[in-house]
């Protein structure tokens, strides 16, 4: 069985758009719409803090964190560069400027756990099983770079294991419920994708928590590198990671 990436949606707004159309999976969806001067005001306003991504791309590339002060003016960090705007029209003409015409979308923004001050998100991995059943085979952490504020591992992110990263935040009892939680919402998602797109033997499904321990569903990505697993010191997950990798590759 030939994994086929052609045909799979590139596009963070097709798939935004198809995990809405479930009940059970929109609740942990932030609000996202297309970048436009008007949604842009309405979402820096709302929620204070938004994140600025192209509608395509990998490893973090192009995505700006916004945030308006507490008394007046805007900020938006980009890369590890970050500007400042006394008006809304020169934040938005600054922003429309970096976008440069290309297709970009704005996404509530989560304030996400930190370790050591430096923000994480999370890693799940899901994939058809030799029988065909969709499992959570991998999780893991991706603590940010201090100066970033994406956490990929090619933008100087480091995967940690989860157990460390949220040992501060909550018990062990309730990171195991936790983890299970997570690998529950991972493999209901990819069994709604492959409704739509039956050839997806994969999804990488990257995860944030709020203050209040609240998942939130930051990106899917349908070609998720298994490699970042390697990173552990624990290879239980990568190599069952790469054994079901072989098989629907084909190798």
């Amino acid at each position: 069985m030939k994994a086929k990436h052609a045909n799979l949606p590139q596009s963070k707004w097709l798939k935004t758009k198809l995990l809405l159309r479930n009940a059970s999976i929109r609740p942990f969806i932030p609000d996202t719409r297309k970048f436009s001067k008007r949604n842009l005001e309405q979402m820096i306003h709302s929620y204070g803090m938004i994140y600025v991504k192209p509608e395509r791309g990998t490893y973090g590339n192009g995505v700006i964190r916004a945030e308006r002060g507490e008394r007046q003016g805007f900020t938006y960090q980009y890369e590890e560069t970050v500007r400042h705007f006394d008006s809304f029209e020169a934040f938005h003409k600054s922003l429309a400027k970096k976008t440069n015409g290309r297709s970009y979308l704005i996404q509530k923004g989560i304030h996400l756990l930190k370790h050591n001050r430096r923000r994480f998100d999370i890693r799940v991995m899901v994939q058809l099983s030799p029988k065909g059943v969709w499992e959570a085979t991998g999780i893991i952490g991706r603590l940010g770079h201090p100066g970033k504020i994406v956490t990929n591992y090619h933008s100087g992110g480091k995967p940690m294991a989860i157990e460390k990263l949220l040992s501060t935040h909550l018990s062990e009892r309730r990171l195991a419920q936790l983890i299970e939680e997570l690998n529950r919402l991972g493999t209901r998602m990819a069994a709604h994708m492959q409704k739509t797109y039956p050839r997806i033997r994969q999804i990488g499904v990257d995860v944030g928590l709020d203050r209040s321990l609240t998942p939130w569903i930051i990106e899917v990505n349908m070609n998720p590198d298994p490699y970042i697993f390697n990173q552990l010191k624990d290879k239980s997950m990568y190599k069952r990671v790469m054994r079901y990798r072989r098989f629907y590759m084909g190798k």
